[in-house]
């Protein structure tokens, strides 16, 4: 008797995690992985510590996926987040949550997650097959000819695992949107995303490493508001990153303007209002601790005197109006001209990838081709940090596993 074939092309969480869901009842699964061992960027997720999703409700997650939340609605309320830490903790590997919801193993060792994954794949059955680089896909009388450098496997069904084009030394090198394309799939543009931005004739490269907490961040292009975000903001050698930078960037072009308002939650006429007033009420202080009073960094502070041109042992009661507004318009709209975006090389995910008009939301099947499945970061979707973008891995592999064994199970 010959049984289903169900070939995944990679061998991250997304790929490991719909083989395992998928194995069983005489369905031979294959993984192939191009890296001499599956994971690899797994291992690195984190800082190693790997945040493998987020705390609250999963209702909450749809809007930290920018405009493809809607697409990810039925993985993810087939498989929630409270799904996967059971997951993980009934195979032994408790789960902790941080303060600010991300969720990590206790063990805080990303190995220890991909261990029980490579564990749970070999008690199903699953052939991991590594250096084992995809050349082709193609379709034949009904079925796939999967081919390597070296081997030729026929498949009943063919997953796209690949992950995106970030990390490319990890074996995340676009191959999975060459491949959907050969298939007859549209590839949206592909960039890096969760990536820090690199500032034109940036100003505080000696201050790297001062950080900020829930700053409001303003997206300009061509003169016109495009997008709105808060979020923590770190100043780098070469531009700005940080938790909300990060996440913004996935909107982010070159040449676009950033203005970062220092104080969150303050209009810029009540951020006038306090510095006019501590200046006036100073009188024979300098301006420097004055402004670092209203709870700025004393070195940031001084830079946004020396930009607005004061002396750094000016007094208050010397400051000239112009020089108070500049720095007030600095401290409530500070503008970065964005010069380029972080590479592939330092990029957390991609934006872009299969275009999500062609595969089924519900099943995460090609509506191209038959028995194609695209699952993970392959597909046009990028999530927030904090855990989302494992999530959604975990969940479309899951709900891709659900339907390839309603597909090919005995009596089928």
């Amino acid at each position: 008797m010959n049984h289903p074939v169900i070939v995944v092309i990679g061998g991250g969480p997304a790929g490991l995690f719909c083989a395992l869901q998928a194995a069983g009842e005489n369905r031979r699964v294959l993984v192939l992985e191009k890296k001499p061992s599956c994971g690899r960027k797994l291992l690195i997720t984190g800082s190693g510590q790997c945040n493998l999703t987020h705390d609250g409700g999963i209702a909450e997650f749809f809007t930290h996926y920018g405009d493809h939340g809607p697409f990810l609605r039925p993985a993810l309320r087939g498989f929630t987040n409270r799904d996967l830490v059971a997951f993980f903790e009934e195979r032994g590997l408790p789960m902790t949550v941080e303060p600010g919801g991300k969720i990590f193993p206790a063990t805080k060792r990303s190995s220890d997650v991909l261990s029980v994954l490579l564990l749970e794949c070999a008690r199903r059955g699953v052939e991991l097959i590594c250096s084992q680089a995809v050349r082709r896909v193609a379709r034949a009388e009904g079925r796939f000819i999967v081919e390597t450098g070296t081997a030729s496997y026929r498949a009943d069904a063919v997953v796209i695992a690949t992950g995106g084009a970030s990390y490319p030394a990890t074996g995340s090198t676009g191959d999975g949107y060459r491949l959907a394309r050969e298939l007859g799939h549209t590839v949206t543009e592909i960039a890096p995303a969760l990536t820090p931005v690199i500032v034109q004739n940036y100003p505080f490269a000696d201050l790297a490493g001062i950080s900020f907490e829930n700053l409001p961040l303003s997206l300009f292009r061509a003169g016109k508001k495009v997008r709105q975000a808060s979020g923590d903001l770190l100043f780098t050698h070469a531009g700005l990153s940080g938790p909300g930078l990060l996440d913004l960037s996935r909107f982010i072009r070159p040449g676009d303007v950033l203005k970062v308002s220092f104080f969150p939650g303050r209009d810029q006429e009540a951020v006038r209002t306090q510095v006019t007033d501590a200046v006036a009420g100073s009188g024979t202080r300098q301006v420097k601790p004055v402004l670092a009073g209203l709870l700025l960094p004393e070195r940031f502070a001084k830079r946004l005197l020396e930009l607005a041109g004061v002396a750094p042992d000016l007094t208050c009661s010397h400051l000239p109006k112009q020089a108070r507004q500049e720095i007030i318009a600095s401290l409530t709209g500070l503008p970065f001209t964005v010069l380029r975006l972080g590479g592939f090389d330092e990029a957390m995910v991609t934006r872009g990838g299969v275009a999500l008009g062609e595969v089924n939301p519900k099943t995460m099947e090609s509506m191209i081709v038959p028995g194609l499945f695209c699952i993970g970061e392959v597909l046009d979707v990028d999530g927030d940090t904090g855990g989302y973008n494992l999530q959604a891995a975990f969940s479309t592999g899951m709900i891709a596993a659900k339907s390839i064994t309603g597909k090919f199970s005995p009596g089928r």
